[in-house]
């Protein structure tokens, strides 16, 4: 496989940020590893706090020409000049968000480990879509996403893939060839150097 060829880093950020000192941590990890898109994970519901949250995030992200996405949150996208949203639901009214966010807007969509989820999900015009968790994760009902999902899903759909929840180097070097994207987060938030083991998890990607 051609380095060309080999996924990328998807970006999750923690549900907690502290927006002080976590611009400089997240400018610090984009400056060494290579991401193509960064997820706003906020357990807030508090519009106000996720909207100063979002500003600082945002010119992070953007001043390196990375995406940015956020959870749940549909109505934020355009009013806070994010690039698009990413939706734990399988994609319930995608086709209307398309017509409400527009042509342009990146819309993912979580089908935890349901081909028939996915497979409606890209039908109704997902940019991506989300399995997960592949390994032991809190993710979804505790079902795990079988590897050969991944890889018929590879040779049939043209739809970009993205898999999160328990990512390990193993796995990534097992599934490199059966994914477009590797979704990380808790994997290195819960890490005492997250640079370093964002580092390891992505040279991971060169075998």
């Amino acid at each position: 496989m051609s380095t060309q060829d080999l996924p990328q880093i998807y970006l999750i950020t923690p549900n907690v940020i502290d927006i002080k000192s976590f611009p400089e941590e997240l400018s610090r990890i984009l400056d060494t590893v290579d991401v193509a898109c960064l997820r706003l994970s906020l357990s807030s519901s508090n519009e106000d706090k996720i909207a100063r949250t979002v500003d600082a995030v945002r010119e992070v992200a953007h001043e390196r020409d990375i995406a940015l996405v956020i959870e749940k949150h549909t109505l934020l996208v355009n009013r806070l000049g994010l690039d698009g949203v990413h939706l734990m639901d399988g994609g319930r009214n995608l086709r209307q968000l398309r017509q409400d966010l527009g042509k342009d807007a990146i819309l993912g969509a979580f089908c935890s480990t349901s081909r028939h989820a996915g497979l409606n999900a890209g039908e109704a015009g997902a940019d991506y879509i989300s399995f997960g968790p592949i390994a032991g994760s809190a993710l979804g009902d505790g079902d795990q996403v079988n590897p050969e999902l991944l890889e018929w899903w590879s040779e049939m759909i043209e739809i970009p893939v993205v898999v999160e929840g328990g990512i390990t180097e193993e796995l990534i070097r097992s599934l490199s060839d059966k994914v477009d994207f590797f979704a990380i987060g808790p994997e290195i938030w819960e890490a005492e150097e997250p640079v370093a083991k964002l580092k390891s998890l992505s040279a991971a990607l060169n075998g």
